[in-house]
């Protein structure tokens, strides 16, 4: 057998494979002396059939099938000693002529290679690592929230200016359905918060969503609407009221306090306001994080140049999969995909460059650290290590949960790469500051 590989350029190769008959002949030869006694054929017995016609009736079938048994595991062991880093598997050349009664039988395939790049992480850049503080108009905020939360509800008949209005929002056409609670001043427009007025359960008020809030992003948090989609948003929403309150709020005293957080780890409205601004910038912390991390991730695709085997991946996202895509479907799919397996390529190279490797003891911790976080947003600030060792073990035997995990392992991994040799500029802002350098306005 001759293989060999055929360069068109630098992503895009085929592999010629030649065979002849000594590669499969004695596999053939075998299979119909094994047939020879099973054969079965109009005018003979069993077991009885010249060993002539056995081969007319089964020959070409079994040297086809043992041909591309041959071919298969050449190919595989072709690709592993060429050390090919290939992007996709091989897609064999259909040849509608293919004479299989040629004393040479030729076979080619089509191949995409990972490109060589260079990274360099300390390229001039203009990203910026965010560092998110609560301001006294957040702390003041959550307070009221708090007090509102853990305080008395009173229903009323008929919405006022001060009630706590639940209820539905709906637009079909948009697929809007998102049950949420409000108080008039939330609208932008007094006209607005005016339709509510005198309301009782039960009746359906109808805004329109242009200029509703005073900022467009609270229709992501009152109606469930996307960002894509809340900027110029038009359209009208049926409001259900299912419940009219009037909220009492909770005293803050050493009760709320040992509520919140644990039996005296606050007693005062300082240490109250300390404690909500620490909290809140561990959140934010991590929010500038994962922004930090999807801004390095955006400038390293747009300033590492490399060619992608682009035609051949289309071709191959034909093959792959229960359904079978066309070319139109696979053309939206390798431009849905691209961007990603850019950085997945790019982050490869990173962490080798960096030496950046997974144990499950970085697994464990990482997990370990995530539940007991999930956990205090949830009230339990003081769970056991057996509790806590419990529900990281269930995690960690769930193959979908690792891979989950190790992804988020590999992305801190490279965070502290990138902070390190990314150098980005420090820059000190509010949580609303923030959200408006997150989203670009």
């Amino acid at each position: 057998m001759d293989i060999k590989r055929v360069a068109i350029d630098t992503v895009n190769e085929t592999i010629v494979m030649t065979v002849v008959q000594m590669d499969y002949k004695g596999q053939v030869t075998k299979r119909l002396n094994e047939k020879m006694p099973l054969a079965t054929v109009k005018g003979f017995r069993k077991g009885q059939v010249p060993k002539d016609l056995v081969e007319k009736q089964y020959g070409k079938g079994i040297k086809i099938e043992e041909v591309k048994k041959v071919v298969d595991l050449a190919l595989e062991r072709f690709v592993q000693s060429e050390r090919l880093n290939l992007l996709g598997t091989p897609i064999a050349k259909v040849n509608e002529n293919f004479d299989w009664d040629a004393e040479e039988l030729t076979f080619e395939y089509e191949i995409g290679l990972v490109p060589n790049f260079v990274i360099d992480l300390e390229a001039k850049n203009d990203i910026v690592k965010y560092i998110v503080k609560a301001d006294d108009k957040l702390i003041d905020g959550q307070i009221e929230r708090i007090q509102k939360q853990f305080g008395k509800a009173n229903p009323v008949e008929k919405v006022t200016a001060d009630s706590d209005i639940t209820g539905t929002f709906v637009n079909e056409e948009k697929g809007i359905e998102n049950k949420t609670t409000f108080t008039l001043s939330v609208f932008k427009d007094k006209k607005t918060a005016d339709l509510f007025l005198d309301k009782e359960v039960g009746a359906v008020v109808t805004v329109n969503t242009k200029g509703l809030f005073e900022d467009d992003h609270q229709l992501m948090d009152y109606l469930k609407v996307g960002h894509d989609d809340v900027h110029g948003l038009d359209v009208d929403v049926a409001f259900t009221i299912e419940a009219i309150n009037v909220s009492e709020p909770a005293e803050l005293n050493q009760e709320l306090f040992d509520k919140l957080f644990g039996e005296g780890k606050v007693a005062s409205l300082e240490e109250l306001k300390t404690k909500i601004k620490e909290d809140a910038e561990v959140q934010f912390a991590q929010q500038a994080d994962q922004k930090l991390l999807m801004d390095v991730q955006d400038f390293l695709i747009e300033n590492t140049k490399f060619e992608l085997p682009s035609e051949f991946l289309k071709k191959w996202l034909q093959t792959v999969g229960e359904k079978k895509l066309s070319p139109e479907e696979a053309e939206a799919e390798y431009a849905r995909s691209e961007k990603g397996l850019r950085f997945q390529l790019i982050e490869g190279k990173a962490m080798a460059e960096s030496n950046i490797q997974i144990t499950f003891e970085d697994l464990k911790e990482f997990t370990t650290a995530a539940i007991k976080q999930q956990m205090a947003q949830f009230g339990q600030t003081n769970p056991t290590d057996e509790e806590v060792q419990g529900i990281v073990a269930r995690v960690l035997s769930n193959q979908e949960e690792v891979k989950r995990m190790s992804e988020q392992v590999v992305a801190a991994k490279l965070l502290e790469v990138f902070k390190e040799k990314a150098n980005p500029t420090t820059k000190e802002v509010t949580y609303d500051e923030f959200v408006a350098a997150s989203y670009g306005e």
